[in-house]
């Protein structure tokens, strides 16, 4: 056997309350209809006083369940937080595990917005490669939207979302089996989408404002203000790359593009989804376009949180090979395929 040969054991996820983008809109902007413009029916938002490390662990304890493995008996623990973490200086990772009982296993904090619930299968991939002692991984991505800090409305054209999804991996098994990870990273636009006061580098707001005030997306316009061509080739290559990390990770895997039968993306708005489905040559309806509608943006749980959807519903037959994909702040662009 392969080092690196695992597959996915089971996989479960856990959600906010439902809302409905269109009854809550206004409460959120002050043009509603430019919101519902994006597509979405519905997104989750966690009831007050819910963490994101509580969101993280009901995802965990659910997948530990249907895999029955006891969490004492796990090798590592992987938590992806595209959250604002709940405290600075803070291990999401370590109080995922306190919260389900771990016991001692070590763990790892993965908070490359986005990304990382996808990329953390290559992270994974290499601690088995490197431990022959590990045979059992939970990987856990979560993403709470802190309203103090990011409105779910108005940070990019995707409505945020709070959900959490956990995967227990297993060496050796032959279900949803890793395939590949791929992932490329611009750096010239590091700075895009970041909340901009309250860390090291900004930590006060001036008088009068604060993160709520700041439009993310003016500021990446403001970015290209000068150079309004470098914005045009700037969008270009969004969903260019995304079809360029998809295409590697096939030919890493050793299979034709055409194999793959589903291919799950963030949960974007759906003029978005319509383009990726057609830079990546998959049909729209072999895409997460109708679970975006009703689940939202979950950040880097997104993909997981769709996977375990269509195998509740029965969707995935043996065989099927699952593409799960997506951009993030970095800039990072990135996909993972799975065997089924």
């Amino acid at each position: 056997m392969p080092v690196t040969d695992f597959g996915v054991l089971a996989v479960a996820h856990a959600l906010g309350d439902p809302r409905d983008v269109a009854a809550t809109a206004a409460d959120h902007v002050d043009d509603p209809d430019r919101v519902l413009l994006w597509g979405y029916r519905g997104y989750h938002r966690a009831p007050e006083g819910t963490t994101p490390t509580a969101l993280a662990a009901r995802a965990a304890e659910k997948a530990l369940a249907k895999a029955g493995v006891d969490p004492r008996d796990l090798d590592l623990v992987v938590v992806a937080d595209s959250s604002v973490p709940e405290y600075l200086l803070w291990d999401t990772s370590a109080a995922v595990a306190r919260a389900i009982g771990a016991d001692t296993a070590p763990t790892l904090l993965l908070s490359q917005g986005c990304a990382s619930g996808v990329t953390a299968f290559q992270q994974i991939a290499g601690t088995f490669a490197t431990r022959p002692d590990a045979d059992t991984v939970l990987l856990v991505a979560v993403n709470q939207v802190s309203e103090a800090h990011t409105n779910r409305m108005r940070f990019n054209t995707l409505l945020g979302s709070d959900g959490a999804a956990a995967a227990v991996l297993r060496r050796g098994h032959d279900r949803l089996r890793w395939l590949a990870t791929e992932q490329l990273t611009d750096p010239t636009y590091a700075d895009f989408y970041r909340v901009e006061y309250g860390g090291a580098g900004a930590p006060h707001a001036p008088e009068g404002t604060g993160n709520l005030d700041i439009d993310p997306l003016a500021l990446v316009y403001r970015h290209f203000r000068r150079e309004p061509e470098h914005l045009a080739r700037f969008v270009r290559t969004l969903n260019s790359r995304v079809r360029t990390v998809f295409e590697d990770a096939c030919d890493r895997a050793g299979i034709d593009p055409g194999r793959v039968t589903r291919f799950l993306y963030l949960n974007d708005n759906q003029d978005s989804l319509a383009d990726v489905a057609k830079a990546v040559g998959v049909p729209r309806d072999r895409t997460n376009a109708e679970l975006a509608k009703d689940l939202g943006h979950c950040g880097g749980a997104d993909q997981l949180i769709c996977l375990d959807t269509l195998l509740e519903r029965g969707e995935l037959a043996e065989g099927d090979v699952v593409a799960l994909a997506g951009l993030s702040i970095g800039m990072h662009w990135y996909c993972t395929l799975l065997a089924v």
